[in-house]
């Protein structure tokens, strides 16, 4: 029987709280306390020779999927971890085969377009883009309209990257029914947001960003009810029965670990768990998505107020995850941007937008500072010097 999951108690220092004007976390969320303490602790782990530390180190595995089971109200065999996102999607495109087309919103974050374009010219299905047609995300209706015979899934981001859009996971389950597969990229969501995880056939998102926990690990749900029409594509000597048998190929794991390629990073699988279990602890993903929202809320107001366009600014309080975009008319983006981060405010921008993401931990004092820094740069008057005088001679 393996020992207790556990980390052992010790390490390098542990993370300290990011900066006031953190606004960042749809970029990379700073390791919290509780994974930067698993992390070290199971790196440590890693660095002895005693043969029951590996033991403990599969078990740290094991949690982290119990953990990420109660969080998408799956079951642990339904859960793999993957190294990152990206990988997990590519994995779920090698195991879609046969005839069919997958629907991708056009505006869908590439991270979510590669993996299907890869393998449509290698047994995958057909890619088909779906264009929302003056709207910004696709809709149940819209996708009832783009529903033909020959659609086979959906992939769509649990949130919009960009503008912080909220997908109606639910209702856009209801439209494909159950023969079709909702394939979920959740990276812009868990953590920051309580998802509609239950309506997910398939679910993916790394560790780094709301969840902060660091790069190394990513959950992948695979539910039952469609794990028999996904073949292990990516599905190497871990995701096997017998690994060591001697002929092959073995018959494949029950459930998502039948996809794995090998064993997972096993510190970074003891941060993601480490970070789930906060989240709980912080009073799980609802209470803590409204901490953030209602941050988010204070931030979009400070800029509204100095005429700064907010992106998608008639969505409902309920329609957006921890992400708001703003530009301010008549000035550069990128003079806009360099001024926050010379006030201590660090951001993203993407063009002409400026995206602000917190965190439940962001203090009060970061609307502060954006509106100081906002009111100074909408407020700044040029002065020119003026040309000095001839004197008379």
């Amino acid at each position: 029987m393996p020992e207790a999951a556990t980390p052992v108690a010790s390490g390098p220092t542990l993370a300290r709280s990011p900066r006031v004007g953190y606004l960042d976390y749809a970029r990379v969320g700073p390791l919290s306390r509780p994974a930067a303490a698993a992390l070290a602790a199971t790196t440590a782990l890693a660095a002895r020779v005693d043969p029951a530390d590996l033991d403990r180190l599969f078990a740290l595995g094991d949690a982290a999927r119990t953990s990420a089971a109660r969080l998408l109200d799956a079951r642990p065999h339904e859960i793999a971890l993957a190294p990152s996102t990206s990988n997990g999607l590519f994995t779920v495109a090698a195991a879609l085969h046969g005839p069919g087309t997958i629907l991708v919103p056009r505006g869908e974050f590439p991270a979510n377009l590669y993996p299907w374009l890869r393998f449509a010219d290698r047994g995958g299905p057909a890619v088909r883009l779906v264009d929302p047609a003056g709207q910004r995300h696709i809709t149940p209706d819209l996708l009832r309209r783009h529903l033909t015979t020959d659609v086979i899934a959906l992939t769509v981001s649990a949130v919009d990257s960009l503008t912080g859009h909220l997908a109606p996971l639910a209702a856009l389950k209801e439209v494909l029914g159950p023969e079709r597969l909702l394939i979920v990229d959740a990276i812009q969501g868990l953590g920051a947001v309580a998802l509609e995880a239950d309506a997910a056939d398939i679910l993916v998102s790394g560790g780094q960003k709301w969840l902060r926990a660091g790069w190394g690990a990513a959950l992948l749900l695979i539910r039952d009810r469609c794990a028999d029409r996904l073949a292990p594509g990516l599905g190497g000597w871990a995701g096997v029965a017998e690994p060591f048998a001697p002929r092959h190929p073995a018959p494949p794991l029950p459930g998502a670990a039948a996809h794995l390629a090998t064993n997972p990073d096993f510190p970074a699988a003891a941060a993601i768990g480490a970070a789930i279990d906060d989240l709980f602890d912080q009073g799980g993903p609802a209470a803590v998505g409204a901490r953030i929202r209602a941050t988010l809320a204070d931030l979009l107001d400070r800029a509204r107020r100095v005429g700064a366009d907010i992106l998608l600014d008639g969505l409902g309080p309920q329609e957006r995850a921890g992400i708001g975009t703003f530009r301010l008319p008549g000035h550069d983006p990128a003079t806009v941007h360099h001024t926050l981060e010379a006030a201590g405010l660090i951001t993203t921008r993407r063009d002409e937008w400026i995206r602000l993401s917190p965190h439940a931990s962001t203090p009060g004092a970061a609307a502060d500072l954006l509106a100081e820094a906002l009111y100074t740069l909408t407020h700044r008057t040029t002065h020119y010097p003026q040309e000095p005088t001839c004197p008379l001679n």
